[in-house]
């Protein structure tokens, strides 16, 4: 089944820009970015800019794009049943170079999970802008268990606003 991921949440003076891989079916549902109650991301997104997952979902939005913060996919769409990143074929990647061009202020990139940051790194690094700095973080998906809230969290805190 081919899936579409959705429009970028930004601000044309965003100064990072958090990439997911593709919405699971539980966003893609509910037509919102990370919509599965289990996901760590709006959590973090509260403790890190008080966009909390209590908030209503376009309030969190806001908030990001106040502190500068814009949230996408690296892919625009792929084949994939249920929701697991394993299951991602047939790529296609998001238009980088226009985002970057209409985000010129863009200095980190936060890659959510080891599949964003490989397919960013194999479909549209050559888009990267001298002098943005790309960071993988840990998954917020609930199928990365590896790690406790808490240690996500911690992470993503030194990663993003150090």
């Amino acid at each position: 089944m081919i899936i579409r991921s959705f429009a970028p949440v930004s601000a044309p003076d965003a100064r990072l820009l958090i990439l997911g891989s593709m919405p699971g079916a539980a966003s893609l549902e509910a037509g919102q970015y990370y919509a599965h109650p289990r996901n760590a991301f709006w959590r973090i997104m509260g403790a890190l800019f008080g966009a909390a997952p209590d908030l209503p979902y376009a309030d969190r939005l806001e908030l990001l794009k106040a502190h500068g913060v814009a949230v996408w996919d690296v892919l625009q769409s792929c084949e994939r049943e249920g929701s697991l990143d394993v299951g991602i074929r047939a790529e296609v990647p998001n238009n980088f170079a226009a985002f970057f061009a209409a985000h010129p202020d863009i200095r980190r990139i936060g890659l959510n999970g080891g599949k964003a940051a490989a397919s960013f790194r194999k479909l549209s690094i050559l888009h990267l802008p001298t002098g943005v700095r790309l960071v993988t973080l840990p998954s917020t998906s609930p199928a990365h268990a590896a790690r406790g809230f808490e240690e996500k969290c911690a992470l993503w805190r030194a990663a993003l606003l150090s």
